[in-house]
């Protein structure tokens, strides 16, 4: 599978900028929900050029809206915690705010 399929967002949240610019030193994406542990590693190394420690993946089940009486569901999606090695600068994904 191509790596700009796997990863396919970073996640920019409150949560996962603060894990990113403490020592914790970990990253966030969406990705395939298809995808595995050792393809979520080699795309992260291969797009960034970093070296990656451990990642650890999560299923993100969809709510439940309502938009007055109709009723939907959000997609399921799957995030991935990515831990760098010791040394290596995490990428900035937001520039110039």
């Amino acid at each position: 599978m191509n790596s700009n399929k796997i990863i396919r967002r970073p996640l920019v949240t409150e949560k996962s900028t603060i894990m990113r610019e403490t020592g914790a030193n970990i990253i966030s994406f969406e990705v395939d929900p298809t995808a595995n542990k050792i393809q979520v590693r080699t795309a992260v190394e291969e797009l960034f050029k970093v070296k990656v420690e451990e990642v650890r993946l999560f299923n993100v089940r969809g709510k439940m809206k309502r938009m007055g009486r109709y009723e939907g569901k959000r997609r399921d999606w799957r995030k991935a915690y990515v831990r760098l090695k010791a040394g290596e600068k995490a990428p900035d994904f937001v520039e110039g705010v």
